[in-house]
């Protein structure tokens, strides 16, 4: 009966020993996901943290550029101004001659004066009159204001500029307004 007893014990035993390495594996194999899952998870919050870093490296890029942007508005025009600051000197002084004034002649040199002094300045800053009188009629540089009998020489013709028109750089500001020969 011993011999009975003993035998369903060994195999318990012996299942025992089978399955304890089968656990042990499945346990091991366990832990192993456990710990890459926890290595992922914290792969993940530290790219989180990268990424809102980054976004709010952005917003800040954003908002200074946007600042710069509109200082660069608000300050655009100063060195024209400062440019024309004398010229407006001038004309304040011509001003204030005008009504004392007896000689014509005078006052007529000084106004050319300051018409040369300013034509002077907006030169340098890159403005340019576009010619127009007597050129052939251009709807690419010209705004027809009206239409004028003229001579066969002048049809299709600028036969008159009410307004001039300018380039700055190179770039149409504001387009001759003419009268067109028909």
């Amino acid at each position: 009966m011993s011999k009975k007893k003993e035998a369903p014990h060994e195999d318990e035993v012996q299942e025992a020993t089978e399955t304890a390495p089968k656990m042990n594996a499945e346990e091991s194999e366990a832990t192993e996901q456990e710990e890459a899952i926890e290595k992922l998870q914290q792969e993940l919050a530290e790219q989180k943290e990268k990424f809102i870093r980054l976004l709010a490296e952005f917003d800040n890029y954003k908002r200074r550029t946007a600042k710069e942007r509109l200082d660069i508005i608000k300050t655009a025009g100063q060195d024209i101004i400062n440019d024309l600051l004398p010229v407006l000197d001038d004309v304040e002084r011509a001003d204030q001659v005008i009504t004392k004034a007896t000689d014509i002649d005078a006052l007529k040199q000084g106004l050319e004066l300051i018409t040369e002094k300013l034509r002077h300045v907006t030169v340098q800053k890159g403005l340019k009159a576009m010619e127009a009188q007597g050129l052939p009629f251009d709807a690419e540089t010209m705004e027809a204001v009206t239409e004028l009998d003229a001579g066969k020489e002048m049809k299709g013709k600028v036969v008159d500029v009410i307004e001039k028109g300018y380039t700055l750089n190179d770039k149409i500001i504001r387009y001759s307004k003419v009268v067109v020969g028909k």
